[in-house]
């Protein structure tokens, strides 16, 4: 059974400059952040850019991080269709992913029932264990904790990645499901000490492709209770982590793995290259942290 616990990338999707899936990167993008000692990898979400995957890509990413994984796999199966995404969350499954995650339906604004009902549909449809995704700055819609704690009943609705910047809600979330096998994950790297400190059990990271070791220790000392360490790193990569939102994600984290050497930073449109003036402070914060000479 999965153990839903830990730092867990949300890991880009290389491209060549000729804008293909670059699969010789994306393999020692998986060797990188299982080495820094991550908790699991999650391919084809937001930072993955899976809006601009093409069907047989998104498939093809999750073949292969499967493949070359030594950590669990939480595959990005989510759409604002649902039967797009039940074909997804079944062929992640067929493949050997451990888990899915699963974004609220973007763009259909569906009301509560409706997004009640669009994860049940999925969760009926396989036996994985499915994580819920929260991003209401994506989507356009919030999912209420009453919602979230109406599928932590279900029994394959194992947690939820929470990026509403709303520790409130997160608070919420906890509280209403701390009674049940249900697992709080930051989804935004700058709240993970403080939605630990409420209960959250781990992240899943952006800045976590460009330094795995040490969120990994960051998330490892809160789970130990070890607060003043934690606090520590925190406030170490602070920086990273405002500079990894300088510009719409992915853009910062793909410009700093190519300043990295790490992968090719070649983005999709319609996103498009960071700013130069950005890119002199994207610079400035991988050289405090000794990333870039």
């Amino acid at each position: 059974m999965l153990k839903l616990e830990g730092v867990f990338p949300a890991l880009i999707t290389p491209f060549t400059k000729g804008g293909k899936l670059d699969e010789e990167r994306l393999r020692s993008l998986v060797d990188f952040v299982v080495e820094g000692g991550v908790a699991g990898i999650v391919p084809c979400g937001t930072t993955g850019e899976s809006a601009t995957l093409s069907y047989e890509e998104h498939e093809r990413v999750i073949d292969i991080v499967v493949d070359c994984s030594k950590v669990p796999v939480v595959a990005g199966t989510g759409s604002n269709s649902t039967r797009e995404a039940i074909e997804l969350t079944k062929y992640a499954e067929d493949v050997g992913a451990d888990a899915a995650l699963l974004i609220t339906p973007y763009y259909n604004k569906p009301n509560k029932r409706g997004l009640i009902e669009h994860f049940k549909a999925v969760a009926d449809a396989t036996e994985l264990p499915l994580v819920l995704y929260n991003v209401p700055s994506r989507t356009g819609l919030n999912m209420t904790p009453d919602v979230v704690a109406e599928l932590a009943d279900v029994p394959n609705i194992v947690g939820i990645k929470e990026a509403s910047g709303n520790i409130g809600q997160v608070a919420k979330i906890i509280r209403a499901t701390r009674d049940r096998d249900f697992v709080v994950l930051s989804g935004d790297d700058a709240l993970t000490f403080p939605i630990m400190a409420l209960g959250g059990r781990g992240v899943i990271s952006v800045a976590a492709n460009i330094v795995p070791k040490e969120m990994s220790e960051l998330v490892a000392a809160m789970l130990k209770g070890d607060v003043e360490r934690a606090r520590e790193l925190h406030f170490r990569l602070m920086p990273l982590f405002e500079a990894m939102f300088l510009e719409t994600n992915p853009i910062p984290v793909k410009k700093a793995a190519e300043l990295l050497g790490l992968a090719n930073g070649t983005l999709r449109l319609p996103l498009a290259e960071l700013s130069e003036e950005n890119v002199k402070k994207l610079r400035v914060v991988l050289k405090d942290l000794g990333l870039l000479k």
